[in-house]
C-alpha cells in the first residue's frame, strides 16, 4: 500500500500539486481590441493550452526537439512549467522552425510574459522582404518604428505607442534596411531621457528569459508591451533569409513578479528544527 501511494503521488500531475496555491491573474498590457498573437499564441495562454497548441502546430513534422521545463514553486511542492520551446533545426534542403514561451509560476496563474518564433528558410525557398512586410502590416497594424532590418511594434495604455512615423507597406520596406530614425527612437524614452523601448528590446535578447532576468529590463522599460520583427538579408537583397518574431509583456514581467514574491512569502514556513530534550 505504502509503495502504491508513492507511485500515485509521483504520478500527480502538476495542476495537481499546484491547487492549493491561490492563483491571482497578473497585468498585462494587452487589453481590449489590442491582444496582439505570434501563430496564434498570445500572452493570455498559460502553460497547458500553449503546449497543445504548439504541438499541434509540429504534428506531423519529423525532427522537431520539444523541451519542457519543469521547476517547483518556492518552499511549495508545487510543479509547473516555466518555459516551453520546440525546435525543427533547418537542413540544406529546408527550413528551420524554433518556437519559445516563458510563463510565470502558479501563483500568477502560470501565464506567458514572452513569445518568439524563429523561421530560418531555406536558400531556394526565401519569401520577398516585401511579402512578409505586407502580412506583418496587415496582421498587427502600422508599426511605431522601422529601420536596421526590423519593425517594432511599443504599446502603452492600451494602444501601438507613435513617435510620428508614418508607414505604409512600401514607405516600411524602404525603411527597413536603414538606420533606425535616432530622433524618433529618443522620443520613445521619458521625460528624464531614459527607459528606451529599443534599447529594452536588445536587452531581453540578451539577458536570462525569466521573471527575476527580465525584471530590472521591464522597470525601466517607458512602454508596457513590445512587439519587433527582424527580417534578416537573405540570398539577395529582396530576399529573406531569417525571420524572428519576439513579443514580450513588461506590464505582465513586473506584475507577475510581484504575486510570486508575495505568494513566496506567505507560503509554508520552514519546518521545526527544535531537538527532543533529554529525559
Amino acid at each position: 500500500m505504502r509503495k502504491a501511494l508513492l507511485i500515485a503521488c509521483a504520478m500527480m500531475p502538476a495542476t495537481a500539486l499546484a491547487s492549493d496555491i491561490k492563483a491571482k491573474m497578473p497585468d498585462t498590457a494587452f487589453s481590449g481590441k489590442i491582444k496582439p498573437d505570434i501563430l496564434g499564441l498570445s500572452l493570455e495562454d498559460d502553460a497547458a493550452k500553449a503546449k497543445g497548441a504548439i504541438e499541434a502546430h509540429f504534428k506531423d513534422r519529423q525532427g522537431v526537439k520539444p523541451a519542457i521545463g519543469q521547476q517547483t514553486f518556492g518552499a511549495t511542492r508545487a510543479s509547473y512549467t516555466p518555459s516551453l520551446t520546440f525546435d525543427q533545426p533547418a537542413t540544406a534542403k529546408d527550413g528551420g522552425e524554433t518556437i519559445a514561451m516563458m510563463f510565470s509560476s502558479p501563483a500568477s496563474a502560470n501565464r506567458a510574459f514572452l513569445i518568439s518564433r524563429t523561421l530560418t528558410f531555406a536558400a531556394a525557398a526565401q519569401p520577398l522582404k516585401s511579402d512578409l512586410l505586407k502580412q506583418v502590416m496587415d496582421k498587427y497594424g502600422e508599426p511605431t518604428l522601422v529601420g536596421s532590418q526590423n519593425v517594432y511594434y511599443f504599446y502603452r495604455g492600451g494602444k501601438v505607442v507613435s513617435v510620428k512615423q508614418k508607414y505604409k507597406p512600401d514607405t516600411a520596406l524602404d525603411a527597413l534596411d536603414k538606420p533606425l530614425n535616432a530622433k524618433a527612437a529618443v522620443a520613445l524614452n521619458n521625460a528624464k531621457g531614459q527607459g528606451s523601448c529599443v534599447a529594452a528590446v536588445k536587452h531581453v535578447g540578451a539577458l536570462d528569459k525569466t521573471l527575476k532576468g527580465l525584471l530590472a529590463e521591464a522597470k525601466d522599460a517607458n512602454c508596457d508591451a513590445a512587439l519587433t520583427i527582424t527580417l534578416a538579408p537573405g540570398g539577395s537583397p529582396e530576399r529573406t533569409g531569417k525571420a524572428e518574431f519576439m513579443m514580450v509583456d513588461f506590464k505582465r514581467i513586473t506584475s507577475a513578479a510581484a504575486i510570486d514574491d508575495d505568494a513566496a512569502k506567505s507560503g509554508p514556513s520552514a519546518a521545526p528544527s527544535g531537538s527532543a530534550p533529554k529525559l
